[in-house]
């Protein structure tokens, strides 16, 4: 009987591998954007699979919400929210004052970040936290740092409902 569940746990591996290869491929040749972000949907749900092969559930799960989930949604909606190439072709004037514009609120960044970084009191991460395994992470996030991490959810999902609102409404012709 055991080896009947290696057998049957080598066949998951080669199918998850397969997945992430198709996936990936898909990702990278269709011409189609949607199908790239299907492609890139699949691909993540391959990795997913590998890592519940490995017996780390906490890492499958993250990977089906946060990649799966958050990022294929996230570039859902800028493909709904953003121009068609029409529109694009149309509105394709990047003025001298926009490009000193980027160019100074780069600097800017930069300055500010550099400063933060160099008045910052480092202390090493290890004196202050725990161990750093999936253990600690995980339970530091389901009992210490829970209100945090729903506050997040709840404002990733306004961000979906308003990209949702911005859609609907965005692609109206102007008279």
């Amino acid at each position: 009987m055991n080896a009947y569940y290696q057998v049957v746990a080598e066949i998951f591996f080669v199918a998850f591998i397969l997945l992430t290869l198709m996936g990936s491929w898909l990702a990278v040749n269709a011409r189609v954007l949607m199908h790239c972000v299907l492609g890139l949907a699949v691909s993540l749900l391959g990795v997913a699979g590998m890592y519940f092969y490995l017996g780390s559930m906490f890492l499958t799960l993250m990977q089906i919400l946060i990649y799966m989930g958050a990022v294929c949604i996230v570039i859902v909606f800028g493909i709904m929210v953003g121009y068609t190439p029409k529109e694009s072709a149309d509105k394709h004037e990047l003025s001298r004052n926009m490009l000193l514009g980027f160019s100074a609120s780069g600097i800017v960044a930069f300055a500010l970040i550099a400063v933060a970084i160099g008045r910052a009191h480092w202390t090493r991460a290890v004196q202050t936290t725990g161990d750093f395994s999936i253990e600690w992470l995980g339970k530091s996030l389901l009992l210490d740092y829970c209100l945090a991490f729903e506050l997040i959810s709840v404002v990733l999902l306004i961000a979906i409902v308003g990209s949702i609102i911005l859609a609907r409404g965005g692609r109206e012709e102007e008279v």
